[in-house]
Formats: C-alpha cells, sequence, structure tokens
C-alpha cells in the first residue's frame, strides 16, 4: 500500500545557471515566431508561469523571433498535450506542463506519454497550499478536518480538474484523516480560487501563485503548505504573514506533502541542435533577476533540470505518480 506521505518532487539535480550564456552561439535558432502552449487555461499558476517568461524573454531579448502563449485547456489539458504530439518535428512549439504529462494519460487512457515529446527544461517545483475562506471559522488544518469529519460528503473541495493534481492531494488528505469531501473539478486555479471567494466551495488546494491575489487582500486564509519543510521566502505577502510563516501540513498533523514539477517541452523528432538552443534559453531566463523575483513572490522551488537528469527524473515521478493513482482508483480501466 502506498504511503499517504509519498514525497514526488526530489530534487535529482541542480544546473549551473547562467555560466557563460551570454556569447552562447547556436547552429540553429528560429526563424519563425514560436509558440508556447499552455495546457490549462488563463489565470492558472501554469499559465502565469509561461507568461512570465514570455515577458522575461522578451525583456531581455534572448531570442531574435517573438514568443506566443496559445492555451489549450480542452479536455483536462488532453487537447494541449496531443496538439504538442502531433506536431513532431515542429522545433517551434513547446508545452509548459506539470504532472499532467502523466496524470491526464494515466486517468483517461489518453494515447501519450511524456516520452513522446522533448524535455527540455524543468524551471522550477511548485507547491500546494489547503487554503479556506477567511470569513471561516479554521485557522488550522486540524480545525477544518474536524469539521469536515463529522459531516462527510457535505464539503466541498475545489480543484483543477478531476484526477489530477487537486484531486490526487484530496485523496491522500481523505485517506490520511479519515474524511470525505465532495470534489468540484475547475478549468484552472484562477477559477478555483474565485469559486472559493464567493463561498460555492468550502476550500480549494491551489498553488501559491493562484490565489496570492485573494491571500494579499484577505479573502482566502491559507492553513498548511503540502510539503516536507517550511517555504524558505520570509518576506512579507500579507500584512502579518510571509511564505515561511505558513506551517507545514504534517506539522498540522496531516502527514501528506506533494511537490509538482514545472517543465517545458518540445515535439518528438526535433534536431538535437534544436533542443540544446532551449535549454540553453531556458537557463539564460532562470539566471534573470525577473525569475528569481517571480520565484520568490509565488513560493516556487528553484530546481533546474536539463538533459538526462531531466529525463531520469520524469521516469521516477511518472512511477511515483502511477503508485498514489492506483491507490486511489483513478487508473483509466482497460
Amino acid at each position: 500500500m502506498l504511503n499517504p506521505s509519498l514525497k514526488f518532487a526530489v530534487p535529482l539535480a541542480l544546473v549551473s545557471l547562467g555560466a557563460g550564456l551570454a556569447g552562447t552561439a547556436h547552429a540553429w535558432e528560429p526563424t519563425k515566431p514560436v509558440e508556447i502552449v499552455v495546457p490549462f487555461s488563463a489565470g492558472g499558476a501554469t499559465d502565469q508561469m509561461a507568461r512570465s517568461i514570455q515577458g522575461i524573454i522578451t525583456k531581455h531579448k534572448l531570442m531574435k523571433q517573438a514568443i506566443i502563449v496559445q492555451n489549450k485547456a480542452g479536455a483536462s489539458g488532453a487537447e494541449g498535450l496531443l496538439d504538442v504530439k502531433a506536431s513532431a518535428g515542429d522545433p517551434h512549439k513547446l508545452v509548459a506542463s506539470s504532472s499532467g504529462l502523466y496524470t491526464v494519460p494515466l486517468a483517461t487512457g489518453l494515447p501519450f506519454n511524456w516520452q513522446d515529446l522533448t524535455p527540455v527544461a524543468m524551471v522550477a517545483q511548485d507547491q500546494f497550499v489547503l487554503w479556506v475562506n477567511s470569513e471561516t471559522p479554521y485557522k488550522t488544518a486540524g480545525e477544518y478536518l474536524a469539521a469536515v469529519k463529522k459531516t462527510p460528503d457535505v464539503f466541498k473541495m475545489g480543484g483543477t480538474s478531476s484526477k489530477r493534481e487537486d484531486h490526487i492531494i484530496t485523496a491522500l488528505m481523505e485517506k490520511k484523516a479519515g474524511v470525505k469531501f465532495t470534489y468540484i473539478p475547475y478549468k484552472g486555479g484562477g477559477e478555483a480560487a474565485t469559486q472559493l471567494s464567493g463561498k460555492h466551495i468550502d476550500s480549494n488546494i491551489n498553488n501559491p501563485s493562484e490565489s496570492i491575489a485573494q491571500w494579499r487582500a484577505g479573502q482566502h486564509r491559507a492553513l498548511c503548505l503540502f510539503s516536507e519543510k517550511r517555504s524558505e521566502y520570509k518576506e512579507k505577502v500579507t500584512d502579518t504573514q510571509s511564505w515561511a510563516d505558513l506551517p507545514t501540513c504534517k506539522e498540522q498533523g496531516l502527514d501528506v506533502q506533494y511537490e509538482m514539477l514545472r517543465v517545458f517541452m518540445l515535439p518528438g523528432k526535433v534536431p538535437a541542435d534544436a533542443a540544446k538552443f532551449y535549454e540553453d534559453l531556458f537557463q539564460k531566463v532562470m539566471a534573470t533577476p525577473e525569475w528569481k523575483s517571480y520565484l520568490e513572490k509565488n513560493a516556487l522551488k528553484s530546481t533546474a533540470l536539463v538533459g538526462q537528469p531531466l529525463r531520469d527524473y520524469l521516469a521516477k515521478d511518472e512511477k511515483a505518480h502511477r503508485e498514489i493513482m492506483s491507490a486511489a482508483g483513478f487508473l483509466a480501466k482497460n
């Protein structure tokens, strides 16, 4: 039986960023605008990250061609993944993804595997927070879960899509705490945040970036962080709290941990020198002060992987997701 406190995102290696990149010459460069496909709706964490990177590339003129972000969120992200898979050999298209690379195919039987694509760069690891509306009386995860336990299936948990990261964490919580939620899937974290503000759900599991505006505005209360240890970022986000002030869920008696990769990939069958161009491009992005500021603002872990270390990480992370989704009953039936 899988341990519900399984930690998925253990950094395997770090790459050295920024060293000698400014003068890098390439045998291949884009000859037309480059498209970043976001398999999520606008406003979610992946969309925000892709657009921030778009801005950094443009500001620092890291690429001669324009870069365009396109949201293709249909079928819980399957639309975007299949679009990039179908673009084999096209070095002018990237996908910005997360562990949806595994969860969508595993949950739906979608004819897609991350090995259909060309891994380029893992740029960070994202964390998750248990959020409630600030007008509720719950100050800790323990208080909230005690209320949920008294009335099973009454409390509504919102999240991005079904049988994806947010739903997986909800299943882990249910198993570990002996509770039962009614899970409500939305197209993205932005919508889940809006629904919590409107009290249409009782809680959600959003990335920090997806609820930071509501947290700062006093609409949402952060109960705990699904991580092995507290965030390193100590600058105040609200009037009274920084990300580092948030207790881990384990500190509050809920031993559930989950961290998610943020990765960019090209279609399959692209030239090796094209993949190398984008590896260098993303390392340049990650060396900028704007990217470091983005990481801190959104409580992202700075974890950079390219090449074989990235492929090794993806293989291990896929295996871990298969195990936990099997335990949760989320795998597609043959």
